[in-house]
C-alpha cells in the first residue's frame, strides 16, 4: 500500500511527463497533511482544482450548512464509466425497484463520507490523500478499480464542527506541535467541534432528517444508493484502530451477506495493517442496532455500511503523547483512514460482480418476501392533519411508499398507544405503509413495535418507533394488505377576507400554532388564548385556541389583517374567521377566561456546566421550529444577570454547581412571577431545598429496604462479582425508553394534547408528584 506522503521524486516526474500534471495535497497547500490541519474552505478549493484537472471526477454540491459552507462530494470512475455516470446511477436505482426500465450497466458504487464529527479532524485531511490516489491518472492499480467501480467522496459531513475546531486549534496551537496533554491545544473549550450549529450530532441524525446537513446529504444519498458505505470516526486517543466486522447486536434484519463482507473488508485491511505492524480491533463496542448511524442507515437501505474508528479526536492535535509513551501524530491518523478508505475501493472492486447482484437480491426479496413479524403497518386517517402532513414529508424522504386501506375491516393487531395486540378495525381512510416495497427493510426497522436484541450491551437508544415520534395512532399487522393508489389532497384553502372579521381564530393542535403565534407577535399583534371549550356556529374549539381580535389591533391599521392572512397562508393554519365575539357555547371572546398573550422575554443558558447537545436542542427548537427569539446567557457570566429582565429561563440538561445565593436569587424571581424549566440533570440542584416543591422519590432499592437506616448496611448486602459490573449498571440505567405519560390537557401547559403523551425518557431518575400546584405530565 503506498503511503500517499513519501511519493517519490523519481515516479512524480515519470507523471508529469507522461500524463497530465495533478499536484498531490501537500504541492497545492504549500505543506503536507499531517503538518497542520487544513480549513474547510482550502479542502474545498483542492477538491475543485481535482475536478478541474482531470476528465473523470464531478464534483456536485449538494447544499450547505446553516453557517452557510458548501457541502460537496466528489464522484470519481473510469473516463470509460463518467461518459454514462447517469445511466449508472439510474440503473442502481432500477436494481433497488425504485425506477423503471432495461438495466445495461453493472457497476460497483462505493460511498466515503469524512469528519461527521467536527473534532474528529483526520479523515477529511485523508479524504484528500484518497481523492489524490484515486483521481491521478499514472497510478494504474487505482485506475483498474474504477473500471468496474463508482466512488463518492464527502470529505466533510459537517463543515462548521470541523472549522470550530480547526480555527480554534490554530489559534492556541505552538509554533512547534506539543504533545504533553496538559497543554492547551488538548483541550478544546465548552463549545467544542464534535456537532454542528445547532450543537446536533448529525451521526444520530441519519433516519430523523432534523438538521439541514442531513436533509440534503440523504436527499443526494437516496439519489444513489451506495452498494458499500463508510462513516470514518475517532475515537480516545489510546484505542487502537477499529474497523468491521461490526460488534453485536447486529439486528436482525442485517442479512448474512451484510454481515459476510463486512468481514471480507476487514481481512483486506488486516493485511495492510499487519505489514504496518499496526495495531486494530474488531467485532469489539460498535455494533449495527440503532437505525440512525452512518453505519447502519445505509445497512439497511441495502448497504454495507460500516464504521471506521481511529484514535485521536478532540485531544489530540497535531501530535499527543500516549499513555505507553509513544507519540500519536496528525500524520499517523491520517495514514490510518487513508490506508482503510484505499481498502474499501479495492476489495469492493475486485468483488464487484457479487456486491452489485447482492445487492439486487436484496431488494428483490424485500419486495417479495420481508423478513420481518409485521407485514403491514396502518396509520389512522383520523390523525391530527398536522401529524399526518409531518409524516407523510419524511416518508417521502425516505423513499417509503404508502397509500389508502382498500377496505374496511376488522383485525388482530398490535396497536401502538395501548402496548397490546388486540382487535381493531381498519377504515378506507385509514393510511398503509406495507413491508411489501423496496425499501422494505428500513420500513420494518424504523416501525417496530419492540426491538429484538442479542445483546442487552448496546451503544444507543433501543425505542424509536415512528408511531411515537409522530404521536400517531397506528397498528402493527402480521397480515399483508395491500394500499390503493392515494393522491394526497391539499385540503388547505388559502384564507381570504372580504370584510374585516371581528377576529381570528387558530385551534391550538401543533407546533406549527406556535410558530404562528411567533409570528404575529414579531409584528406586534395582540393575540390571545381561550382557556375553556367554545363554540361558534357549530364549530368546536378547545383550550388554548389563539384569537385575534381587532379590538386591541388597531395600532395596525389595515396592516393587522395583511399580517394574520400572510401568516396562515404562509404556515397552512385552519384560522376561521368571526364577525361577533359573542360565542354560541362556553365563555365570550371579552371573558375574563380569555387571556392576552404577552410576548415573553425567554432565556436558555449555556457554557460550562451544561451540556452541550440539550442547550443545541433548545435553541434549535427556538430558531427553527417556532422562530421565536432566544437570548443565550452563559454560565461564566450568570450570576451578573438581572433576572427581572426576562419571564421565562430555561436550564438544561448538566452537571450545574449553583451556590445558595444563586439558588435563592432563582427562588425569588420564580416567586416574582417568573418561569423556571428545568431539564434533566439540571432539576438535581433544586430537588429537596426549602424553597422548591421538587422531591427525590426513593429508589425501588431504597423503598424495600426503607427500615433499615444504615445505608451503608443495606449496600453491603451486595455481592455482585466484578466480571457484571457493567451488566449491574445498566440495569439502574435507561438509555432510552418511550414512556406513556398521562397528561393533564385541562392545563394551559397542555392544550391541545390528548389525555396521553409519548415521550422518549433518557434516565432513570424519580421525583414524587408536586405537593402543590399541577401535576401537568406524570408517568
Amino acid at each position: 500500500m503506498r503511503y500517499f506522503i513519501s511519493i517519490s521524486i523519481l515516479f512524480w516526474g515519470f507523471t508529469a511527463t507522461t500524463q497530465q500534471s495533478l499536484l498531490s495535497p501537500g504541492q497545492f497547500l504549500g505543506y503536507d497533511l499531517g503538518d497542520r490541519f487544513t480549513p474547510h474552505h482550502k479542502v474545498i478549493d483542492y477538491f475543485k482544482y481535482v475536478a478541474e484537472s482531470v476528465d473523470n471526477l464531478k464534483l456536485v454540491e449538494y447544499g450547505e450548512t446553516y453557517e452557510h459552507r458548501p457541502l460537496v462530494v466528489a464522484i470519481i470512475t473510469s473516463p470509460e464509466n463518467f461518459g454514462q455516470l447517469e445511466t449508472i446511477r439510474l440503473d442502481n436505482l432500477r436494481r433497488a425497484k425504485l425506477e423503471e426500465g432495461n438495466i445495461t450497466t453493472k457497476k460497483s458504487i462505493v460511498w466515503l463520507s469524512y469528519n461527521v464529527h467536527g473534532n474528529e479532524t483526520s479523515s477529511t485531511e485523508a479524504s484528500m490523500a484518497t481523492l489524490y490516489e484515486l483521481a491521478n491518472p499514472g497510478f494504474t492499480e487505482k485506475q483498474n478499480w474504477l473500471q468496474n467501480t463508482v466512488v463518492i467522496i464527502d470529505p466533510c459531513i459537517n463543515p462548521d464542527g470541523r472549522d470550530r475546531y480547526v480555527n480554534w486549534f490554530n489559534q492556541v496551537r505552538n509554533k512547534y506541535p506539543n504533545p504533553n496533554i496538559d497543554g492547551k491545544e488538548h483541550h478544546e473549550p465548552w463549545r467544542q467541534g464534535r456537532t454542528n450549529h445547532y450543537l446536533f450530532d448529525l451521526n444520530r441524525d441519519w433516519a430523523w432528517q432534523k438538521q439541514i446537513e442531513s436533509k440534503q446529504r440523504i436527499a443526494l444519498y437516496n439519489q444513489w444508493l451506495p452498494h458499500v458505505h463508510v462513516d470514518f470516526h475517532e475515537q480516545l486517543i489510546d484505542e487502537p484502530y477499529y474497523f468491521a466486522p461490526a460488534s453485536e447486536p447486529l439486528h436482525e434484519l442485517i442479512t448474512p451477506w451484510q454481515r459476510q463482507f463486512q468481514t471480507t473488508i476487514g481481512e483486506n485491511h488486516i493485511k495492510y495493517f499487519d505489514k504496518n505492524n499496526w495495531l486494530y480491533f474488531t467485532k469489539e463496542k460498535f455494533d449495527l442496532f440503532y437505525p440512525s448511524y452512518g453505519d447502519t442507515y445505509p445497512s439497511f437501505n441495502g448497504a454495507i455500511g460500516m464504521t471506521y474508528e481511529q484514535a485521536g479526536g478532540r485531544r489530540a492535535g497535531v501530535a499527543v503523547l500516549k499513555e505507553q509513551g509513544d507519540t500519536l501524530t496528525l500524520k499517523d491518523r491520517i495514514d490510518h483512514h487513508f490506508t482503510t478508505g484505499i481498502s474499501t475501493v479495492e476489495i469492493t472492486s475486485r468483488n464487484s460482480d457479487k456486491v452489485v447482484d447482492e445487492f439486487e437480491s436484496y431488494f428483490a426479496k424485500a419486495l417479495n418476501d420481508p423478513r420481518g413479524r409485521y407485514k403491514t403497518f396502518v396509520i389512522k386517517g383520523d390523525n391530527q392533519a398536522d401529524k399526518l402532513t409531518d409524516l407523510f414529508q419524511w416518508l417521502d424522504d425516505q423513499q417509503i411508499r404508502y397509500g389508502k386501506s382498500p377496505v374496511k375491516k376488522s383485525t388482530r393487531a398490535f396497536r401502538y398507544s395501548t402496548n397490546k395486540t388486540e382487535t381493531v378495525t381498519i377504515n378506507t381512510n385509514d393510511w398503509i405503509v406495507s413491508a411489501y416495497q423496496p425499501k422494505s427493510i428500513l420500513t420494518q426497522v424504523l416501525f417496530e413495535p419492540q426491538s429484538n436484541l442479542s445483546d442487552s450491551i448496546t451503544y444507543d437508544i433501543t425505542a424509536w418507533a415512528i408511531p411515537y415520534v409522530y404521536d400517531l395512532e397506528a397498528y402493527a399487522l402480521t397480515e399483508r394488505i395491500n394500499s390503493s393508489p392515494a393522491i394526497k389532497q391539499e385540503d388547505f384553502e388559502l384564507l381570504t377576507v372580504e370584510d374585516q372579521p371581528y377576529a381570528y381564530l387558530l385551534p391550538w393542535t401543533n407546533l406549527q400554532d406556535a410558530k404562528w403565534l411567533s409570528l404575529l407577535l414579531a409584528q406586534d399583534v395582540r393575540v390571545r388564548y381561550a382557556e375553556l371549550n367554545f363554540s361558534i356556529k357549530g364549530n368546536n374549539y378547545g383550550p388554548g385556541t389563539l384569537i385575534a381580535t381587532r379590538n386591541g389591533n388597531q395600532h395596525l391599521g389595515d396592516n393587522f389583517d395583511q399580517i394574520v392572512i400572510e401568516a396562515t397562508n404562509r404556515l397552512k393554519r385552519p384560522v376561521r374567521t368571526t364577525n361577533s365575539g359573542y360565542v354560541s357555547q362556553g365563555k365570550d371572546l371579552g371573558s375574563s377566561d380569555v387571556h392576552f398573550i404577552k410576548a415573553p422575554n425567554v432565556a436558555v443558558l449555556s457554557g460550562a456546566q451544561v451540556t452541550r447537545g440539550a442547550f443545541g436542542e433548545v435553541w434549535y427548537f427556538f430558531d427553527q421550529e417556532i422562530d421565536y427569539p432566544l437570548t443565550v446567557l452563559d454560565t461564566e457570566y450568570f450570576e451578573k444577570i438581572e433576572l427581572s429582565k426576562y419571564d421565562v429561563l430555561i436550564l438544561p440538561d448538566g452537571s450545574y454547581e449553583l451556590n445558595d445565593d444563586m439558588v435563592q436569587s432563582l427562588s425569588s424571581w420564580v416567586t416574582g412571577g417568573g418561569q423556571l424549566i428545568l431539564m434533566k440533570g439540571a432539576m438535581e440542584n433544586f430537588a429537596d431545598k426549602e424553597d422548591f416543591q421538587l422531591k427525590s422519590f426513593a429508589t425501588e432499592e431504597e423503598e424495600t429496604t426503607a427500615k433499615i437506616k444504615d445505608k451503608e448496611e443495606v449496600l453491603s448486602q451486595r455481592l455482585d462479582l466484578y466480571m457484571d459490573r457493567e451488566r449491574n449498571f445498566i440495569s439502574d440505567s435507561n438509555p432510552g425508553s418511550i414512556y406513556k405519560l398521562r397528561m393533564d390537557n385541562s392545563h394551559p401547559m397542555a392544550f391541545g394534547y390528548p389525555k396521553h403523551y409519548f415521550s422518549l425518557i433518557q434516565e432513570s431518575n424519580k421525583y414524587a408528584y408536586l405537593a402543590e400546584g399541577w401535576n401537568v405530565g406524570v408517568v
